[in-house]
């Protein structure tokens, strides 16, 4: 006789919701590329106005996650940490945009793809976090793919592209350790903030003028997609699963980004893109299959045994 265990049944239900939520997270950021490659105003513009519409939708969860909007959450933006996420998330989103406009959408997101490996590095620096092995060998090796594309790049015209890629990754890596240092400061009210931000930096060097219907439409869906629902999903399914098999399904966007690039514009990437982000691909792959297998390892420890 099976006897069912309805506590097993729901935690099964929410794995699954949460699998479903970080796919569909992925799905949301990899349409990055498309986004870039519909848009036909200049990168100033782009750059300022899908930052608006990325603050105004994430102002939506605002109102649920991290206590809700209260004056105590908002103060988070002048204490040391939040001033430090502001600077970083508006130096990252113009160098994310000006990457793809600069360089192919291969090479911006295989560069994005160390940024795992960036964060462990500014862990160690600043919090002296200890670095697993498998870190520093998956790390180094994903540099060497790296070194790989922009060494490629130098006089082929989008050397600065892949140089604003690798600043944008940096500095998001610096996002994700920021929060590290103070656990207690909410992190969404500085990136709301940093959004508008970016329109009043940006916005004077651009021209709203220049901006159609169309455009409007897709920096609208850029913002609202890419920006604000794709993290509110990645949020929501972290929460349900291992954090190694969430990271796992989130590669899939090393893949998926530069494919709806070349499937809908037939964007190819350089011959060395190929070598590189397949070296990059591949630490990345090993690093965080390693870090899920061991978790299933922990998982299955820690559970009783079966009667």
């Amino acid at each position: 006789m099976t006897i069912d265990n309805p506590t097993t049944r729901l935690a099964g239900s929410e794995h699954e919701k949460g699998v479903l939520l970080i796919i569909a997270a992925t799905l949301a950021w990899s349409a990055s590329g498309v986004y870039s490659r519909l848009l036909t105003t200049d990168v100033w513009t782009a750059i300022a106005w899908r930052s608006l519409f990325g603050g105004l939708f994430l102002l939506i969860p605002c109102l649920f996650l991290e206590g809700g909007i209260s004056r105590r959450q908002w103060r988070s933006v002048l204490h040391p940490s939040g001033l430090a996420m502001i600077a970083c998330q508006t130096f990252s989103q113009g160098c994310f945009i000006g990457a793809l406009y600069m360089t192919t959408v291969a090479n911006v997101t295989m560069i994005y793809a160390t940024t795992p490996f960036i964060a462990a590095l500014f862990g160690w620096l600043i919090l002296r976090e200890r670095v697993a092995g498998r870190t520093l060998i998956a790390g180094a090796i994903s540099l060497i793919g790296v070194a790989v594309i922009v060494a490629s790049s130098i006089g082929g015209g989008t050397g600065w592209g892949d140089l604003l890629a690798l600043g944008m990754t940096a500095s998001f890596a610096l996002v994700i350790i920021i929060p590290r240092i103070s656990p207690g400061v909410p992190s969404l009210p500085p990136t709301v903030v940093s959004a508008f931000l970016t329109l009043v930096i940006f916005a004077p060097f651009g021209s709203a003028g220049s901006l159609d219907l169309h455009n409007w439409i897709v920096l609208a869906a850029f913002g609202a997609t890419n920006f604000s629902l794709a993290l509110v999903l990645f949020l929501a399914g972290a929460k349900r699963m291992p954090p190694a098999e969430a990271a796992l399904i989130g590669t899939m966007e090393i893949v998926l980004t530069p494919f709806w690039v070349w499937l809908l514009f037939s964007e190819e990437p350089p011959v060395a893109t190929y070598f590189g982000g397949a070296i990059i691909l591949g630490a990345v792959l090993w690093h965080t299959a390693v870090d899920f297998n061991r978790g299933r390892r922990r998982l299955s420890a820690a559970l009783p045994p079966a009667h």
